[in-house]
């Protein structure tokens, strides 16, 4: 921090300028200036505080950082703070200063997928062409299925949220049968058109093009963002397509939903609804669903999409980077 202070401060930038771009305050950037003025490099340094001498060392830190990203314990997947300060020599809470202080959670884990789509790129620009510069006179609806909602309910009652206790369910359930939900997003005004089928075949999937045919204005073509679901291709959808000229398939990469703003919205009803639902039927859901949906259509709030292709493609080039060589290897 104090170097990217001095830095910004070289290249001319006022106190104001850099306290913005560094994201501290302005006595901050006074001090670290003054004292670079004053000391140059040793300015940067801290100077020396009262009270007990530092015990831990940085050779202490540098091999707790490598053991902590380079290693992991005999007969466990990562570090914990108790078993790196037996490695280590030092305490826990040494441990957790440390990984504090460099960002560092063994406990955490989080997943990822890279497209193999060798047509990623090219599929990129249509998909974000279409949400940040739409074509005239038409419409940009983002569909997908979200199969399988399952009617469930707890076979205790629920108890309602209390001071200081969250609200609680069982853990266990009984399925009352499912349900899927098409959707279909306007990209520009949020609204949503929706079809509940038993099942998500191609005949069901055709029905919902008839329905969005209905709803959507006649002298408007419709441009449909879709993924790659086996009912979106079949020979019936494509003979449809053909009598339905209008119509214009836009298909993202594979394994690229989050490209898909209408995911957006199956996680807003999902979080909202149907994950904390209970349902004795599956007549029961539908009903809440549809009840849903007509009070988002109500009032609906578009998903604004703001990153460009460029900026996407360069995210991903700068991730693909920091993946070792040999998880590379391995994918291959």
């Amino acid at each position: 921090m104090r170097a990217r202070i001095v830095l910004a401060c070289a290249q001319g930038k006022s106190n104001a300028q850099v306290q913005r771009e560094v994201g501290v305050s302005a006595p901050t950037v006074a001090k670290w200036r003054k004292r670079f003025l004053a000391h140059r490099l040793d300015g940067l340094v801290d100077e020396p505080r009262p009270g007990r001498p530092r015990t831990i060392t940085d050779q202490d830190v540098e091999r707790v950082v490598a053991a902590t990203l380079e290693s992991t314990p005999a007969n466990d997947t990562h570090w914990s703070t108790r078993s790196m300060a037996e490695h280590a020599g030092l305490t826990q809470n040494a441990v957790w200063r440390i990984w504090n202080a460099f960002g560092l959670q063994p406990h955490r884990s989080e997943t990822f997928k890279l497209s193999t789509d060798p047509f990623f790129i090219d599929k990129v620009h249509d998909v974000v062409g279409l949400y940040l510069d739409p074509p005239e006179r038409a419409l940009v609806l983002c569909v997908d299925e979200k199969s399988q909602i399952q009617a469930l309910d707890r076979t205790q009652p629920v108890l309602p949220m209390m001071p200081g206790t969250p609200q609680r369910a069982t853990h266990d359930y009984v399925r009352a049968g499912v349900s899927s939900l098409f959707a279909a997003l306007d990209a520009a005004t949020g609204q949503v058109i929706t079809s509940l089928h038993r099942r998500h075949r191609a005949i069901e999937f055709k029905k919902f093009l008839a329905k969005i045919d209905k709803q959507v204005p006649a002298e408007l073509d419709v441009h449909l963002v879709l993924d790659n679901y086996a009912t979106h291709k079949t020979a019936e959808i494509r003979r449809w397509l053909v009598r339905h000229p209008r119509f214009h398939l836009h298909f993202t990469p594979t394994g690229s939903s989050w490209l898909n703003l209408v995911e957006r919205w199956f996680a807003e009803i999902t979080t909202k609804l149907i994950r904390r639902g209970t349902h004795r039927s599956v007549q029961a859901l539908e009903k809440d669903i549809r009840d849903w949906a007509a009070a988002w259509n109500a009032a609906p709030r578009p998903y604004v999409w703001t990153k460009t292709a460029e900026e996407i493609l360069e995210s991903i080039t700068v991730y693909c980077q920091r993946i070792p060589k040999r998880t590379n290897k391995s994918a291959h």
